[in-house]
């Protein structure tokens, strides 16, 4: 999740600590991502997420680890999809409150302090607020964490659809709460880039009604 306050020209905003202010055709902002992974998932993307059997079904059999988490920035994350050729989604951008940008702001902070660690299959460690997936990590800002409902159950919730599924809320409850300012469609908005092999070939993988192609 990619957040992005702009600054007015015509005021000296105070910055918000620990972001930069950065300039695109003379227009200053301010922009951090939330993209929460295993610290060495850039070096090692075997990502364990369920290990052992009836793993899906028990939480307390999954023998995958818990992991140090980092927040890696966006050009890292698209770097990481792109290094294994992956369908990348996009949403937005869409108009948030002063208070909604505050709150990513916050979440940030709370990744950025490491005392969070990464787990994939988080059911047992969300609560004790010891490992958070990465939806989980940009779930429920309003919260200091969602307490599970259909993200804990682990079924289709991954990657495209995980993501989906947050947006989901953020429409739901972010709309009722005010933070959002313009209407949310998670399956009309949603706009993908996929991995073409040859110039005038067919995409591997396209998930989308509407997309570009990229090959490296």
């Amino acid at each position: 999740m990619a957040v992005i306050r702009v600054l007015s020209d015509d005021q000296q905003p105070a910055l918000t600590p620990g972001l930069t202010r950065r300039t695109y055709q003379n227009r200053n902002f301010e922009a951090f991502t939330i993209s929460w992974l295993p610290h060495d998932f850039d070096k090692n993307p075997n990502l364990c997420v369920f290990e052992g059997f009836g793993a899906r079904l028990f939480p307390t059999w999954n023998k995958c680890p818990i992991s140090v988490g980092r927040d890696f920035k966006l050009d890292e994350t698209i770097k990481l999809a792109v290094n294994v050729k992956n369908a990348v989604c996009m949403w937005g951008p869409y108009e948030i409150t002063k208070v909604a940008f505050d709150l990513t702001v916050k979440r940030l902070g709370l990744l950025d302090a490491g005392t969070i660690k990464y787990r994939a299959d988080d059911r047992l460690t969300r609560e004790k607020r010891t490992a958070i997936n990465c939806f989980h990590a940009m779930a429920g800002l309003e919260e200091l964490f969602p307490n599970g409902g259909i993200f804990g159950t682990g079924f289709k919730m991954w990657g495209i659809n995980g993501t989906a599924r947050v947006l989901i809320e953020y429409k739901v409850r972010g709309t009722k709460m005010g933070l959002l300012l313009e209407p949310v469609d998670e399956k009309k908005d949603r706009y993908g880039f996929v991995y073409a092999p040859t110039r005038d070939g067919r995409p591997l993988y396209d998930p989308f009604k509407r997309a570009s192609a990229y090959r490296r």
